[in-house]
């Protein structure tokens, strides 16, 4: 007899309200942490930490790919892990461009939304399959890789313009 194949699902059901509790939390760290006065606008550690560049987008990358890995975890589907995976490579892929990049920070909330998607799927969650684990481990590879090019691609960017200006 064959066994089921393997689900990436280890969270009893008692324990999803606080790890959903958890991510919020995490999310609004990431992406609403300070609030500038008289605007309403949220700014979080995504932002800050986007500022330096290289390693900057490489630790908010990790920090988004822990709030996938974790609604993997809590028995999201392949879609609604795909859908937050895109949301994160499109943060990452604006936020390398100096200036522009840090605008849309302000204006994107990838984490906030992958939060709110994780919550629309744990609304209804007999109606989708799960992700298996091969599923999630190719999703977390991918922005792994990411996060590893950006870095090259700041460093090669860099080195270039410092080149520019020593000679």
């Amino acid at each position: 007899m064959s066994l089921p194949p393997s689900q990436f699902y280890s969270i009893k059901p008692e324990t999803k309200a606080p790890t959903l509790k958890r991510l919020r939390s995490f999310s609004r760290l990431l992406d609403n942490f300070i609030t500038i006065p008289g605007t309403g606008i949220g700014v979080g550690l995504d932002a800050i930490i986007g500022l330096f560049p290289a390693g900057g987008d490489f630790l908010v990358i990790l920090y988004s790919a822990y709030i996938v890995l974790e609604a993997a975890r809590l028995g999201a589907s392949k879609a609604t892990l795909g859908r937050m995976t895109v949301n994160i490579i499109l943060d990452a892929l604006i936020g390398v461009v100096p200036i522009v990049g840090d605008l849309f920070d302000f204006a994107w909330k990838a984490n906030d939304h992958n939060v709110k998607l994780l919550e629309e799927h744990l609304k209804f969650p007999s109606q989708k399959k799960k992700a298996d684990t091969w599923f999630v481990f190719v999703l977390l590879a991918v922005l792994l890789s990411l996060a590893i090019a950006l870095v090259t691609f700041s460093v090669i960017v860099t080195r270039f313009i410092w080149g520019l200006f020593t000679g």
